[in-house]
């Protein structure tokens, strides 16, 4: 996952043109990968509200420490994609992305 430039501007639409689209694609015919999904979606729901700035500044929280740890996408099962993926879907189901 590269940082480019303007991620931290608009961070839920950067996500959806990075992973969000083709994870959420994913989703459709991989029902582990929902599970999972729905499980950090669960966690996310019951720690902040789901307003768009609270998951927008969530996601730049996230985002911003996934950077400093140098973190890549690599595979849809890590537990960082996996996170990402169910802001992208929380994003989708409020209608904010």
């Amino acid at each position: 996952m590269l940082f480019e430039e303007g991620w931290a501007s608009s961070p839920l639409r950067w996500l959806m043109d990075t992973l969000g689209h083709a994870q959420l694609a994913r989703m459709e015919t991989d029902p582990g990968l929902v599970a999972a999904v729905d499980q950090h979606a669960a966690v996310l729901r019951d720690a902040i509200a789901l307003d768009r700035e609270t998951l927008g500044d969530y996601l730049l929280g996230f985002l911003d420490e996934l950077r400093l740890r140098g973190w890549t996408f690599s595979d849809e099962s890590e537990p960082p994609a996996l996170r990402l993926t169910a802001v992208a879907w929380l994003a989708r189901e409020h209608g904010y992305a």
